[in-house]
C-alpha cells in the first residue's frame, strides 16, 4: 500500500513541479541538454556505452555530492583498477564539473525521475553491480527495484538535517522499509546516526565517519596562478586585498555590492570577486552590480576592460577553488539569507580566512569542528558580515591565524573517503 501511494501520488508532484522545471530551462541553457535522460532514454552512444560493461551506479545530487563521488571513484579505484562507474547528477552546474573530471571509460548522467517505468529502464540498460548515493537521497523506486534485484544499495556521507529530519519521521512507515534495504549507512556526525536509525536504519549497518568533504583535495598545479593571471589580465594591481564571495545566492551579491562600497573608503586596495553558485545567473547578477553603481568584467568576456573595474564576476564553471586560493579574504554563500550554506572547507584548504553567515544548517559537524577550532567566522546579519570584514582587513594577523586555524581542522580530519571504500568492499 505504502509504494502504491507513493507511486499515485509522486507523478502528480512531478505535474506540479513541471512549471519549476520549464522555468529552470528557460532560465539555465545547461538545464535542458539531455533532458531525455531524466526520462531514461540516453540515445545510442551513451546506451552502448552504458552497456559494455556492469558499472557501479553513484548518485550525486549537485556539486558538494559530485566532488565526493569523484573523489570515491578515484580512491575506489585505487584498490581495484579495473572498476567502472556510472555517475548521475541533478543539475546542469555538477554536470558540467563532471563532464570535465570524469575519465573517458565512465559514464555520466543525468538522474532519471523516480518513476516506476523510467527507474525500470534505467535499471535495465545500467544493470549496476552496486549503487551508492551520495548523503541524502533515498529514492523509493530506485531503492526498491535495486534491491529486488539483488543490487547492494549503499549510502556514504549521509547527514540528515533538522527540516529532512521533521519530514522523514512523517513518513517513518516509508523511510523504514527504504533504510532496512540499504548497507552500509555511512554518516558524517552523530546526531545523523541518531536519526538514521530514528527513521528506521538497522543500527548494526550505520558507521559514523565525519563528513568526506575533508578529503577534498586542492585542484593540481598552481591553483592561485591561475585566478591571479585573470586578475592581472583585468588590471588588478599587485597587493590588492581580494574579497571573493564564494557560491552566492540571491540577495548575496548586492549585500557583498553595499559591503564593498562602504569597505573601498577605508581600503582603497579592496577588490571584489563574485561567484555565484549558479553561472546562468550572470543576467540577474549583473543587473545586481549596476544597479549599485559599480563597474564590472566578466570571467567570460573575451577582451579587458580599458581600466580596472569594481568587480569580476565569474560566469565561468568549475574555477571557484582558483579564486579561493587566490583570495585573501572569503565570504561561503547560501549563509545569509538562503538557508543550508555552502561548504566552507574548500577556502579552508588554501587557509584563506572565511565569514559566514548565520543559516549553515547544511555543515553542522563542520561548523562545529570549524567554531571549536576558532577557525571561522560566523555572523548573525549583514552588519555583522561588514564588522567582521572590516576587522579582518586591518589585522593581517588576525587574518593568518584565523586561515591557518581552518587549514588545520581540514588537515586533522583527512581519511573519511578510504573509510567508505573499506566499508563497501
Amino acid at each position: 500500500m505504502l509504494w502504491f501511494l507513493y507511486n499515485l501520488l509522486f507523478p502528480v508532484a512531478f505535474l506540479l513541479m513541471l512549471p519549476k522545471f520549464i522555468s529552470r530551462m528557460a532560465r539555465r541553457g545547461g538545464y535542458r541538454r539531455h533532458f531525455e535522460q531524466r526520462l531514461g532514454f540516453y540515445g545510442h552512444g551513451t546506451t552502448a556505452h552504458l552497456t559494455e560493461a556492469r558499472r557501479i551506479w553513484i548518485h550525486a545530487v549537485s556539486v558538494g555530492e559530485i566532488n565526493i563521488a569523484l573523489r570515491f571513484i578515484d580512491a575506489y579505484r585505487n584498490r581495484t583498477p579495473n572498476a567502472r562507474f556510472v555517475l548521475s547528477t541533478t543539475t546542469s552546474t555538477a554536470h558540467a564539473i563532471g563532464k570535465t573530471r570524469l575519465a573517458a571509460h565512465d559514464v555520466l548522467i543525468y538522474f532519471p525521475v523516480d518513476m516506476p517505468w523510467v527507474m525500470k529502464r534505467a535499471l535495465d540498460i545500467i544493470n549496476p553491480l552496486k549503487l551508492i548515493l551520495v548523503e541524502c537521497e533515498f529514492w523509493p523506486n530506485l531503492v526498491r527495484q535495486a534491491h529486488r534485484r539483488g543490487i547492494p544499495v549503499s549510502l556514504i556521507n549521509g547527514r540528515i538535517s533538522d527540516s529532512s529530519f521533521k519530514g522523514y519521521m512523517k513518513l517513518r512507515p516509508l523511510t523504514r522499509k527504504l533504510l532496512e534495504m540499504i548497507d552500509p549507512v555511512c554518516v558524517q556526525g552523530r546526531r545523523d546516526a541518531e536519526r538514521i536509525i530514528a527513521m528506521g536504519a538497522r543500527p548494526e549497518a550505520v558507521h559514523t565517519l565525519s563528513t568526506a568533504k575533508y578529503d577534498l583535495a586542492p585542484p593540481a598545479g598552481d591553483s592561485a596562478g591561475v585566478a591571479q593571471a585573470v586578475l592581472r589580465q583585468v588590471g588588478v594591481p599587485e597587493g590588492a586585498k581580494i574579497l571573493l564571495g564564494g557560491s552566492t545566492w540571491p540577495g548575496e551579491e548586492e549585500a557583498l555590492c553595499k559591503i564593498y562600497k562602504n569597505l573601498k573608503a577605508e581600503f582603497p586596495d579592496l577588490f571584489l570577486v563574485l561567484v555565484p553558485r549558479h553561472a546562468e545567473r550572470r543576467g540577474e547578477v549583473v543587473s545586481v552590480i549596476k544597479g549599485q553603481g559599480l563597474s564590472f568584467v566578466l570571467r567570460s568576456a573575451d577582451a579587458a576592460p580599458p581600466e580596472c573595474p569594481d568587480i569580476l564576476m565569474v560566469d565561468t564553471t568549475g574555477e571557484l577553488m582558483s579564486f579561493y586560493a587566490a583570495s585573501d579574504l572569503v565570504f561561503v554563500g547560501k549563509s545569509l539569507f538562503e538557508h543550508g550554506g555552502q561548504n566552507p572547507i574548500e577556502p579552508a584548504l588554501f587557509g584563506k580566512p572565511i565569514i559566514v553567515g548565520p543559516n549553515m544548517e547544511n555543515f553542522p559537524s563542520v561548523m562545529e569542528d570549524f567554531l571549536f577550532a576558532d577557525a571561522i567566522r560566523q555572523v548573525a546579519d549583514l552588519q555583522g558580515v561588514e564588522k567582521a570584514l572590516c576587522e579582518l582587513l586591518s589585522d593581517r594577523n588576525a587574518r593568518d591565524r584565523l586561515g591557518a586555524a581552518a587549514q588545520q581542522v581540514v588537515e586533522s580530519r583527512r581519511g573519511v573517503i578510504e573509510q567508505m571504500v573499506q566499508k563497501i568492499g
